[in-house]
């Protein structure tokens, strides 16, 4: 299992992810008012403004202080600094 640093030590198992988006969307905004709704986030900013969301195959939503960029570039295995 291969987990990426979704930023402040967080991890998340890569084989889990199904998207990962800019928070700064109108559909984005509304896919995590629904799952605040459900319990489904969790918020990995750790107080830092949100950039990206994760969406998982479990329908969890977690919210990354990353921008998508870096995420991706982590998940390639090209960028490995926090």
């Amino acid at each position: 299992m291969t987990f990426i640093n979704i930023g402040y030590s967080n991890l998340v198992a890569s084989e889990h992810i199904v998207a990962v988006i800019g928070s700064d969307t109108a559909p984005a905004k509304r896919l995590i008012g629904e799952a605040k709704e459900a319990g489904r986030v969790i918020d990995a900013t750790c107080g830092k403004r949100t950039q990206s969301v994760i969406v998982t195959d479990s329908d969890h939503v977690i919210l990354s202080a990353l921008s998508p960029d870096a995420i991706g570039r982590r998940a390639d295995g090209a960028d490995t600094a926090e």
